[in-house]
């Protein structure tokens, strides 16, 4: 069983191990929230629409604006409103009493009835594992509820252990955690973690890690035919990918692309932009030799490109990591800035906070990136260790190997309860052992046939 938050790019990193799991004979079941059932379905994972809450977009915009009351927010402009996307001119516009009053009990209420959901699902549908994204603690508490294990699949290299303005780890406002049992929700409760980056970019965490090699999903649009043909001699290819939300959440001024490509212009290279209709209807004319293409998948274009700018996000970062291409990154938010100086200590690209990213320093950035062999050394050295981690193939054994400890992980829940009424039922005096024939209604005959 499966468990994501409501955007989409947050959960890609899961959907390989989903095709894996069900190429191995597995059932997977994937709980989202209704606005999430398309995007799950197209990925060829069978989506359970009953996920509820805050949507993750509105989460990134409360904590952009509680990091610039707080005074962390480094960059020039105040965020977006946090409920309406709508440009602020002063913090106090927004009214943060008023909606921890009014507005933050009625998300914590609709969280609540998806909590119960996945409970209620997991009781039901009897899962051998559950995995969750970072924003899905739905995951965590159906599994220590019904006693199975659980592991958090990380989406890029930022980890658990974060401090508190840069947390991809929501806290549980709905007191879920402790309405089913369990204590107040700790980030230190999350016992293991699938970690899919290259050894050298691992995040922080103090759970159990379990390492994957990246396999990217960039979504299921065509390949375009352009993206086959190798790049022309003595242009290198550069690819700009554009985050789907980065102007919703970070306001208007982190819209780049205009001056990215005023950085590019001259240097003789090949530029492919990548981005949503809207950011790339706003560019306008642009100059030769640049190519717009919206929602081309970044893994078709990426391989002989000679670097990629993008924004910090752990989609563009994983998928750069893995096509070995070195990364210039452009960041406007606490994570993203977490992933891009990650990147560039390991010497595999430059990172520039957003708002010190001008037409000269992003030329600059780049042309260092285009004649120092060194960052393509250092991407090439990362894909290596990437590669050299065990496919989500390969990982599906170790998964049944976690799924097979059961109720001795975690809490023990309902499963570690049902193992105790099987064996009252079968001790001398009690109701009569169950020796042979056929097994008891609901039995599991095989881990193969039904694990999630």
């Amino acid at each position: 069983m499966f468990t994501v938050s409501s955007q989409a790019t947050h959960y890609s990193a899961m959907v390989p191990l989903g095709w894996a799991l069900q190429a191995a004979g597995h059932e997977v079941r994937v709980l989202c929230t209704p606005d999430q059932t398309a995007a799950v379905g197209r990925t060829g994972l069978l989506p359970v629409p009953v996920l509820d809450g805050m949507k993750v977009i509105t989460r990134l915009r409360l904590q952009a604006h509680r990091e610039a009351v707080e005074g962390k927010r480094p960059y020039p402009w105040p965020p977006p409103h946090p409920l309406t996307g709508e440009p602020l001119k002063d913090l106090a516009d927004f009214d943060a009493a008023g909606f921890q009053d009014d507005i933050a009990p009625v998300l914590a209420e609709r969280a609540a009835r998806g909590f119960d959901a996945a409970v209620a699902f997991a009781r039901a549908w009897r899962p051998d594992l559950v995995l969750h994204d970072p924003g899905s603690l739905e995951g965590l508490v159906a599994a220590r509820v019904t006693g199975v294990p659980a592991a958090l699949c990380l989406w890029g290299p930022v980890g658990t252990r974060e401090p508190d303005h840069m947390r991809i780890i929501p806290a549980d406002h709905s007191g879920s955690f402790p309405r089913h049992g369990l204590a107040e929700f700790d980030p230190e409760m999350i016992e293991r973690v699938l970690d899919p980056c290259p050894p050298s970019l691992a995040p922080p965490t103090t759970a159990e890690r379990v390492r994957f090699g990246y396999v990217p999903f960039n979504g299921t649009a065509p390949v375009p035919r352009w993206a086959i043909e190798p790049p022309a001699p003595g242009r290198p290819r550069v690819c700009v990918t554009w985050s789907t939300a980065l102007t919703a959440t970070a306001g208007p001024g982190s819209y780049l692309l205009p001056d990215i490509l005023r950085a590019v212009d001259g240097l003789g290279c090949e530029v492919i932009v990548l981005a949503t209709a809207a950011d790339a209807a706003a560019l306008g004319p642009v100059p030769d030799g640049v190519r717009v293409a919206e929602n081309a998948p970044l893994r078709a274009v990426l391989p002989g490109a000679s670097a990629v700018i993008h924004h910090g996000g752990s989609g563009s970062a994983m998928t750069a990591l893995w096509a070995g291409v070195p990364q210039l990154t452009t960041t406007f938010a606490s994570e993203q800035a977490a992933t891009g100086g990650r990147v560039a200590a390991a010497g595999a690209g430059r990172h520039l906070p957003g708002h010190e990213a001008g037409p000269d320093a992003l030329r600059a950035a780049l042309h260092d990136i285009l004649t120092d062999t060194a960052y393509r050394d250092a991407a090439a050295g990362l894909r290596q260790e990437m590669l050299a981690q065990p496919s989500p193939a390969q990982l599906v054994g170790t998964l049944e190997n976690i799924a097979a400890r059961g109720a001795g992980d975690g809490a023990g829940g309902d499963r570690a309860a049902e193992a105790g009424d099987r064996a009252a039922e079968a001790a001398p005096g009690t109701r009569q052992a169950r020796t042979g024939g056929a097994p008891p209604p609901g039995t599991v005959l095989s881990r193969r046939s039904h694990s999630g």
